[in-house]
This record gives structure tokens, C-alpha cells and sequence, in this order.
């Protein structure tokens, strides 16, 4: 449950904390050929984990965009490369999606505690690199829910957070969340039409949503305000309107973020496998309409566990990944 959509700030950001890890002065002058552009062939993005990892550190900075070279200098890029590939014998491809016109990828190291994450533009011009250490919880990875469930939703969705590390879902350093997913719908590569600050622009906004499983509803709200998006959220609230289900073998469905007064079930109902339960908002700590949807052991979010969940026809989305439910 937090902001879903950023923009190329994001993007910065990498760039910023990349030059900071790096423990270098950030005012220090760049080298005369920070600035120059390789006449090489350049490298695509299926050669880039390897380019890195063989040290062509060099060759990677010449083709990063001029706002990334503004913020890092060749020294640093090379001084945190070379730092950050020790020990590492591969990066494993893990995810790719469209991203504000971009291409995200994703590779995970081959002892799983690193991560590189990159933006390529068509024209293979990388705009941002992040290298990032990565959590790993390998025994409760490996446990999953008793019962099986659908996605609670009726057509095709897209999977912004979802997987077991945080590249690829930034729940998972979160106990109570590490499992979480959550899903926007796309056309193209956006997921909105017209005003980015109206709910009405997004394809998810008033979208059905359902049971994932039978059981009896133990915990509902229907009365916040759905946010301004890409304006404003609401910490306070952080699920929003939202349903929590009782299912067998004490386990607990929670769906957050729905539209406000869209609710149909109230507490202490018995409901069915795809039962609607509302309609996709955008309250809570949400800044776009989506759903967010994880299994808990036990009906207290902020003090239960996060379950993995197996989900019907043993899927199992990732970052990126389209996914459906009933």
C-alpha cells in the first residue's frame, strides 16, 4: 500500500542514491569523457548484466543519459561497480515492464542479496540504474497459504508490486505485507486516459472487485474519501476502504484501497468465491486507483504475517506480469 505511479523523479532518485553509496564528494569534478557518447555498438538490454559483471563499467556510463552523468561521475560509476560485482558470479533476468515510455528490467544475483534495476529508451539510451542490496526471507518463501484463491477480480490486471524480493515488490521487507500484490489495469503501457489527477482517468477506478475464496467477512470500512491522484494520500488510513475475510485453516484475505461507498458486504456475512465486495478505488495510502491484496495468519493487518499465496493454476505473478481472476 503506497504510491504506485512515479515519474522520471523516480528515476532521479536512483541517480542520487546511486551517487551517494558511492561515498564519494558529489561536487567533485567529472572526467573529460563523462560527457562523451562511445561509438561502439551499444549495449542492449539482454547484454547489460554481463557487460556489467565483466567490467565494462566504462562502456555502460557512455551510454546513460546527460542527466544521469550530471549526478554521477564516471569514478563513482566505476567505484560502485566494481564494489558492488563482488562476489557475484551472474544477475538472473527476473522482470521487465513498460515504464512512462521506458523499459524497466530487473536481474537478481546469483546468491539472490543483489539487485540491479534499469530504464532503457528505445533508442537503447539507459536512463536510470539502480544497485541495490536485496532482503531474503528463503524459509517463508517456500510456505504457502493452505488454501488455494483466484485474484479477486473479473477481467485481465496488471501486476505493479508482486514477487519475493523487493525489486520486484517493495512490500516484501514488510512481515505484514511481505506477500502482498497489487494490481492496476494498463492499455498500452498506461494506466490512465486524460486528467492524471481525476479517479475517473484511470481504467481501474470502479472496477469490480470480488471474494477471493469463500469465508465470512470480519472487518470492512466504506466511508474514506478516495485521493486526488498523483496529489495526495491518506497515511493515516493506510488500507483505505477495505474488506478483511475469514477462510479455513485460519487464514485472512485483506483487499484494500476500494472506492468509497462501493462496499457490498458488511461484517459477519458469509459470502461465496466471486462475490462482489466493492469497486476499485483510491483511498488510503494509495496515489491511483488499484487494488491491493494479501493473505494474512491471522485478521489484525499490522500484527499478522503475510502468507505466500497459492494462487489457482499455480500462477505466480510477478513485476510486471498480466494476470486474471474469475
Amino acid at each position: 500500500m503506497r504510491k504506485l505511479i512515479v515519474g522520471l523523479s523516480f528515476i532521479s532518485f536512483f541517480i542520487i542514491g546511486l551517487a551517494a553509496c558511492s561515498g564519494k564528494n558529489e561536487n567533485s569534478s567529472k572526467e573529460p569523457e563523462s560527457g562523451e557518447k562511445s561509438s561502439q555498438e551499444p549495449v542492449t538490454q539482454d547484454e547489460l548484466p554481463d557487460q556489467f559483471l565483466e567490467g565494462n563499467l566504462e562502456k555502460i556510463y557512455n551510454q546513460t543519459s546527460k542527466d544521469f552523468q550530471d549526478n554521477v561521475t564516471l569514478k563513482q560509476f566505476k567505484d560502485l561497480g566494481v564494489d558492488f560485482n563482488k562476489g557475484v558470479k551472474n544477475y538472473e533476468h527476473v522482470s521487465e515492464m513498460p515504464f512512462q515510455g521506458l523499459t524497466e528490467y530487473q536481474w537478481v544475483s546469483d546468491s539472490g542479496d543483489k539487485g540491479i534495476r534499469s530504464y532503457f529508451a528505445k533508442d537503447l539510451t539507459i536512463e536510470g540504474l539502480q544497485l541495490m542490496p536485496i532482503s531474503a526471507y528463503p524459509e517463508s518463501d517456500k510456505q504457502y497459504t493452505e488454501n488455494t484463491y483466484q485474484m479477486p477480480i473479473t477481467e485481465d490486471w496488471f501486476t505493479f508490486w508482486g514477487g519475493t524480493n523487493e525489486l520486484v515488490n517493495y512490500h516484501y521487507v514488510v512481515e505484514s505485507q511481505r506477500y502482498a500484490y497489487d494490481l492496476v489495469i494498463v492499455e498500452g503501457d498506461v494506466s490512465f486516459e486524460g486528467d492524471p489527477t481525476d479517479n475517473e482517468s484511470y481504467y481501474a477506478f470502479g472496477k469490480e472487485v470480488v471474494a477471493p475464496l469463500d469465508g465470512v467477512v470480519v472487518s470492512t470500512e466504506n466511508d474514506i474519501s478516495d485521493n486526488k491522484p498523483s496529489v495526495d494520500t491518506n497515511e493515516e488510513k493506510p488500507l483505505g476502504n477495505h474488506v478483511i475475510i475469514e477462510h479455513e485453516n485460519n487464514e485472512y484475505s485483506v483487499i484494500a484501497h476500494l472506492k468509497k461507498g462501493s462496499l457490498e458486504v458488511s461484517e459477519g456475512d458469509e459470502i461465496s468465491a466471486g462475490d462482489l465486495l466493492g469497486l476499485a478505488g483510491n483511498s488510503g495510502n494509495s496515489s491511483e486507483p488499484h487494488i491491493h491484496f494479501h493473505v494474512a495468519d491471522g485478521p489484525d493487518w499490522k500484527e499478522a504475517s503475510s502468507i505466500r499465496i497459492k494462487l489457482e493454476g499455480e500462477a505466480d505473478p510477478v513485476r510486471g506480469d498480466i494476470i486474471s481472476g474469475f
